[in-house]
């Protein structure tokens, strides 16, 4: 599965990166393929793009503040968790957004 993220801290430093390390290296554990985009002190990177969101099967939002164009979202499959959530919790947040994938 195709499987994009965001994550973002409120203050956009060690937290978000710490999320986006934790989400590539459980997701791809997990065999999914991952896309993580930051939103943080350094603005947006990794930025997903429209064709991203075209073939992606899932959103997970692993944030602690407003998301950044957040209706590119709507429609999609979506789990919202913390930002502490896949630091702590990785695969937990990969089982809910496989279930959820699963359920359709």
């Amino acid at each position: 599965m195709f499987i994009v993220c965001v994550a973002a801290c409120p203050t956009g430093v060690a937290h978000t990166y710490m999320a986006a390390e934790a989400l590539e290296m459980t997701g791809k554990q997990r065999g999914h393929e991952i896309k993580v985009e930051t939103q943080g002190s350094m603005g947006v990177e990794n930025e997903i793009t429209a064709e991203d969101l075209a073939r992606a099967d899932a959103v997970i939002l692993a944030t602690d503040v407003a998301v950044t164009n957040r209706e590119r979202f709507d429609g999609m499959v979506k789990l919202e968790c913390s930002v502490t959530d896949p630091i702590k919790f990785g695969d937990a947040v990969f089982e809910a957004i496989e279930q959820e994938i699963a359920n359709g």
